[in-house]
């Protein structure tokens, strides 16, 4: 007969059930744990950060209803992510702060209202054209004279955006005592107004659809100013990021050949 330690049965029957019980439970954890780990991969690799700026009207700019970033520039990232297959998340960014944004990983790719340039160029990876880019000069309506180009101001405390390829330019030409930097051009064109500075030198588009819009009624742009720094406004990736930059044109290449980019733009008033 054999006799059976009635105490410890109890200990070996929960040890059984216990493990059973893991048994079961582990496919189900593991196969929970693959699926989220699945969804944060696709997530991460669905989706692409760009980075626009909060004052670049009409380009990229801080709406206050939604405390969202909008603009024509908006609309082309969402255009060319959309026909790549990527859901597409705006950050907001002051314009000196987008390339190291881009250059730390913090973003993918700039959608802005920024020239491209030879220097920028040694930092980012541009994409093919998208607009036509050039300066304009904002100035009283009562101002006194015509201006053709830079030299009719010079002497003149003038303003420009920090960041933006035209500090340097206008310091380059050695006409001006002092060239004040703001962060935005409607700061400059306050300025303007207010008789602060003679002039401020930015983007022709931008400050012109401040001004359509009825913003700063006493400025103007100079009619018969000859823009002297024209250029074209691009995306921009890191440098070693070609697989994206390929993809980017592809798409900005299908978006123009459809009347898309054209679209957009029309409808921005640009």
């Amino acid at each position: 007969m054999t006799f059976t330690d009635s105490s410890a049965q109890p200990n070996v029957l929960a040890r059984r059930s216990a493990k059973r019980a893991k048994q079961l439970l582990l496919p189900g954890l593991l196969g929970l744990t693959l699926a989220i780990s699945g969804i944060t991969t696709a997530q991460a690799q669905e989706t692409l950060r760009a980075g626009g700026t909060p004052s670049g009207i009409p380009f990229t700019f801080l709406d206050v209803q939604t405390n969202e970033i909008t603009g024509a520039m908006v609309d082309v990232i969402n255009a060319v992510g959309e026909d790549m297959g990527y859901e597409v998340t705006v950050q907001e960014s002051p314009f000196n702060a987008l390339i190291p944004s881009l250059t730390s990983g913090k973003i993918d790719i700039i959608s802005a209202a920024m020239l491209k340039t030879p220097k920028r160029a040694e930092v980012v990876a541009f994409s093919d054209d998208i607009y036509p880019y050039g300066e304009g000069v904002i100035i009283k309506d009562d101002f006194s004279g015509d201006i053709t180009n830079l030299e009719d101001l010079e002497g003149q405390v003038i303003g420009a955006q920090v960041g933006t390829t035209y500090v340097r330019q206008l310091e380059e030409t050695g006409l001006f005592p002092e060239i004040r930097n703001y962060d935005t051009l409607a700061d400059m064109m306050r300025d303007v107004s207010l008789g602060r500075i003679v002039a401020g030198v930015g983007d022709a588009p931008i400050m012109s659809y401040q001004l359509n819009q009825g913003r700063f009624s006493d400025l103007k742009l100079a009619e018969d100013y000859d823009q002297q720094m024209v250029g074209h406004i691009g995306l921009a990736v890191a440098q070693d990021n070609t697989e994206l930059l390929d993809q980017v044109n592809a798409s900005l290449a299908k978006l123009k050949g459809d009347g898309t980019l054209d679209a957009i733009f029309d409808e921005w008033g640009l």
